[in-house]
C-alpha cells in the first residue's frame, strides 16, 4: 500500500499536539490535514474525503465522539482512531462500540502511532476496494446492464425484477449460448443474498458418482480416493445461490436426493449418516425439453415442478434480432478495451452481413465473432474483410472488392516511418519509392502522402546515395500481362521476399493479411 494515496485528518484543540501527530505521519508519506476543533473537523469531514481520522476525545464544543459519529455518517469507509490523555476502560469500550477503529492514550509513541495508522489505512483501503468490486459486479450483472432493448428482453428484465428479491426457485430455459448463467448471476446480484456465495455447477460435465460428490460432499473413506472430508457445492453455497446448469442431464438417483434438499433444506454427505441443515436458493437451467424428458421417464415430474416455481425462457438471438446492433456495439467497445486495440467503428456493409446471419450459437457466437474481428483487424475499422469464416459465403464479390479497395487505399507502412528523403525509404533491405515522385524542395521533411496508392519495391543500388535520383525499374518483363496477372506476380514476389511470412508481406503491401490470402487464393 502506498501511504501517499492515504489522506489523514488530525483533530485536536491543542494545535501543537495536532502538528506533532501530523508531522510524524507525513514523514512516512501520508497526506495530512489539521483541525483544531470538533466544529472545524465536522466541516472538513462534510466537505472533503479522508481515509483515516485521528481525533482527540476531550474537546470544547463537539468532542471526539461527535467527530466519530459524523465520520460514520459521511465517510462510512473511514477509520477513526480516538486519542485521549484521560483514558479509562469505559471510555475505550464506548469508543469501540460506536465504531472507532482504535483507542490511543497520550502521550503517543511515534512507532505505535505509525503502526496504528498503517493498519487503519489498510482497513480503509480494503473497504474501498470491496465497495469498488461490488460496484463492478452490480454494473456487470445488474438488470440495467443486460444488453438488449427488444420487447422480449424488456419482458425478461421485468420478470427478473419481480423474482430477485424473493427466495423462490427458478428454472431458466433456452438454447446454448443464450446467456442462462448471466441471468442467474443477475438474479443473485439483485437479491438479499448478493453478499453470499454464488456457486455454479454443470451437471452434464461430470459422471454420476462425481456429480453426487460435488453436490453433497463426502466423508473420508466414502469411496476409493476419498482421502479426506470434502464440502459439497450445496453446503458451500449455504446462505447464497446454487446454480445448476444443464439440470436436465442429472441422473435419476441424484434427482431424488436433490428433491429431498428442496423439501427438507438439509443434505447428507456421501458416506455419512449425519444430516446438515442448509439455506440455499436454487436456480437451474437447461436447453432440453424437460416435459418431454418426463414423458420419456428420464426426469422426475415432482422435481420438475419444484424447480419450475418460476420459469424464464430465453429467446434465441434470431428471435430478438433487433438486439443485434446493440450487442455488436457493446462487444466492439468491450473487446477494443480488453485487447487494447482502438476501433473507430464498423462499416455498414459488415453490419449488414452480421444482421443476415442466423447465429445457431446465439449471443455467445456473436460475442466470439466480434472478438475475432477486433483481434484480427489492423486498420481500426471493422469491415467486410474482417468478418469471420462463418460469414464469408454471404459476402458478395462487389462488397469484397469495395472492402479490399478501401483497405488498399489506407496509408502504407512506410507512411509511418521517418525518412531523410521522402521519395526513397529503405525498408527491409529494399527501397520503397513513392510513385508520385520526390517531394518538393520546399518541404524536405514532408512524409509520403497518405493518398499515395502505388509502392514499388526495388533492390537497393550499391552506388546510389540518398541525394541521387532513384533508379528507374526495368518493366519490360511485365509488358503484355493483365493487371490481375501483374498484381498476382507482385504479391508472390513480396511473399517470397518475406520468406512466406504473410503478416509481414501484408504490412509491406499496406493490405490486410486476409485480403492478401484471398487475392492469392483467387489467383490460383
Amino acid at each position: 500500500m502506498n501511504p501517499s494515496s492515504i489522506t489523514v485528518l488530525v483533530v485536536d484543540n491543542e494545535r501543537d499536539h495536532a502538528e506533532i501527530v501530523s508531522y510524524g505521519l507525513s514523514r512516512v508519506g501520508y497526506v495530512t490535514e489539521i483541525a483544531t476543533s470538533g466544529e472545524e473537523a465536522i466541516e472538513k469531514i462534510t466537505n472533503s474525503c479522508y481515509d483515516v481520522i485521528f481525533t482527540d476525545l476531550i474537546m470544547d464544543g463537539v468532542d471526539g465522539f461527535g467527530v466519530l459519529n459524523c465520520a460514520r455518517e459521511s465517510l462510512p469507509n473511514c477509520a477513526v482512531i480516538i486519542m485521549t490523555g484521560h483514558g479509562s476502560v469505559p471510555s475505550a469500550v464506548s469508543a469501540m462500540q460506536q465504531g472507532a477503529f482504535n483507542y490511543l492514550l497520550k502521550p503517543l509513541d511515534l512507532k505505535q502511532l505509525r503502526a496504528v495508522a498503517e493498519k487503519a489505512a489498510e482497513s480503509a483501503s480494503l473497504k474501498r476496494t470491496n465497495l469498488e468490486l461490488q460496484s463492478r459486479l452490480d454494473e456487470k450483472f445488474g438488470f440495467e446492464k443486460l444488453v438488449g432493448n427488444s420487447p422480449e428482453m424488456r419482458a425478461i428484465v421485468e420478470k427478473l425484477r419481480r423474482i430477485s428479491p424473493t427466495n423462490t426457485t427458478a428454472l431458466i430455459q433456452g438454447a446454448t449460448g443464450t446467456g442462462k448463467e448471466l441471468i442467474a448471476q443477475a438474479i443473485h446480484q439483485n437479491s438479499p443474498r448478493k453478499n453470499k456465495p454464488f456457486v455454479g455447477l454443470n451437471c452434464a460435465a461430470l459422471s454420476d458418482n462425481l456429480l453426487e460428490s460435488e453436490l453433497f460432499g463426502h466423508v473420508k473413506g466414502a469411496f476409493t480416493g476419498a482421502i479426506a472430508d470434502r464440502m459439497g457445492k450445496i453446503e458451500y453455497a449455504n446462505g447464497g445461490t446454487l446454480f445448476l446448469d444443464e439440470v436436465g442431464d442429472m441422473p435419476m438417483a441424484t434427482q431424488i436426493k436433490l428433491l429431498r434438499v428442496l423439501e427438507e433444506s438439509e443434505i447428507t454427505r456421501v458416506g455419512s449418516n449425519t444430516p446438515i441443515k442448509v439455506n440455499v436458493r436454487l436456480i437451474s437451467a437447461t436447453n432440453r425439453d424437460l416435459a418431454g424428458a418426463i414423458e420419456a421417464g428420464t426426469f422426475r415430474s415432482d422435481l420438475y415442478h419444484r424447480l419450475k416455481v418460476v420459469s424464464i425462457r430465453l429467446p434465441a438471438l434470431v428471435e430478438r434480432s433487433g438486439d443485434i446492433p446493440v450487442l455488436v456495439d457493446h462487444f466492439m467497445r468491450f473487446f477494443s478495451e480488453k485487447h487494447q486495440k482502438p476501433v473507430r467503428g464498423m462499416t455498414a456493409a459488415a453490419r449488414k452481413y452480421l444482421l443476415q446471419y442466423d447465429y445457431p450459437g446465439n449471443v455467445r457466437q456473436l460475442r466470439n465473432m466480434i472478438e475475432s474481428m477486433v483481434v484480427m483487424d489492423y486498420d481500426g475499422l471493422l469491415n467486410v474483410d474482417d468478418l469471420p469464416e462463418e460469414l464469408e459465403e454471404l459476402v458478395t464479390p462487389e462488397d469484397r472488392k469495395r472492402a479490399e479497395k478501401a483497405a488498399d487505399e489506407l496509408p502504407c507502412l512506410q507512411d509511418q516511418l521517418p525518412a531523410a528523403n521522402p521519395s526513397a525509404v529503405e525498408m527491409n533491405g529494399k527501397i520503397a519509392l513513392n510513385a508520385e515522385g520526390p517531394a518538393s524542395e520546399s518541404e524536405p521533411d514532408q512524409k509520403t502522402k497518405s493518398g499515395s496508392k502505388s509502392v514499388i519495391l526495388l533492390p537497393p543500388n550499391e552506388h546510389q546515395t540518398r541525394s541521387e535520383e532513384p533508379a528507374v525499374p526495368d518493366l519490360s518483363a511485365y509488358i503484355g500481362k493483365t493487371m490481375e496477372e501483374l498484381e498476382l506476380d507482385f504479391l508472390r514476389a513480396t511473399l517470397e521476399h518475406t520468406k512466406g511470412n504473410r503478416e509481414e508481406a501484408a504490412n509491406l503491401l499496406g493490405i490486410s493479411e486476409r485480403t492478401l490470402y484471398r487475392k492469392l487464393k483467387d489467383g490460383k
